[in-house]
């Protein structure tokens, strides 16, 4: 997003809100560099991972953004951590003997009320919950923005204290972990903000687990062998393939075009 790549971002919002962007980015990247480590934020919250993932043995983490704005920052938080810390091998290339990145995953926690939300309160899997709110709603319905928030704090309420008296299918145990990261409102600087802080927090684990986060091999295998396949499709195999990909190319095999008669 800081880098070149940032150009279509900068287009599609426009350069003043993009230089907002990256204020606030810059604002976390300070705090990141200065603050004490008892109160830097991204510092916190990548021990926090750390202790959840090696200490707990929790295996996921579930991001729900209670704002509208935000509903696409759970897959962006996808990429964004697991590719950077999903890693088998430490940074000299040797194997590790430890866990590294959860699972992310999540969706806006309006739609993971009536989802997942079930499986995170009594299900038998412990998976922290991540939720980011809003104390500025910002929008055309202001009676809304309360009724949003109440729902976020009660699931939080409801993950920490459950509701031990409860009887068979009406108990839930309570003890459950999750973040709740509030943003004054949503805007450029904020988001930029919000961004710096979770690749600063992904920085942090990676660092402590002494991994590379900033390589991506695990993405170079499979395109390697989707161009050697490619032309297979059509040639209807190999017997040099394995037999499970070769059954299933033979089941894909495209059909050659006859080329049109000119």
């Amino acid at each position: 997003m800081w880098s070149a790549i940032g150009l279509p971002i900068a287009i599609a919002v426009g350069a003043a809100n993009f230089r907002e962007m990256l204020r606030g980015a810059h604002a976390m990247d300070e705090h990141f560099r200065t603050a004490p480590l008892e109160s830097n934020l991204p510092v916190r919250l990548g021990l926090l991972d750390v202790w959840y993932r090696n200490f707990h043995g929790f295996t996921s983490r579930s991001i729900a953004p209670y704002s509208h704005g935000l509903r696409r920052l759970p897959a962006y938080l996808q990429q964004l951590e697991m590719e950077s810390n999903g890693k088998g091998v430490d940074a000299q290339g040797e194997r590790l003997t430890y866990a590294t990145s959860p699972v992310i995953w999540g969706e806006p926690g309006t739609n993971g009320q009536h989802a997942f939300f079930q499986m995170i309160h009594q299900g038998p899997d412990i998976v922290p919950v991540e939720f980011i709110a809003l104390r500025e709603g910002g929008h055309d319905l202001p009676e809304h923005h309360p009724r949003l928030l109440a729902n976020a704090l009660a699931q939080a309420q409801a993950l920490m204290v459950g509701r031990p008296s409860g009887a068979g299918h009406a108990y839930f145990s309570g003890n459950r972990p999750s973040t709740f990261l509030v943003l004054d409102r949503l805007d450029p600087a904020s988001f930029g903000a919000l961004i710096a802080l979770y690749e600063h927090r992904i920085f942090t684990s990676g660092a402590i687990w002494g991994i590379d986060s900033f390589d991506q091999w695990g993405v170079e295998l499979g395109k390697v062998l989707a161009k050697e396949l490619e032309p297979l499709l059509a040639q209807g195999g190999s017997d040099k393939l394995d037999p499970s990909t070769a059954g299933l190319l033979r089941h894909l095999q495209v059909p050659v075009e006859p080329s049109p008669a000119r």
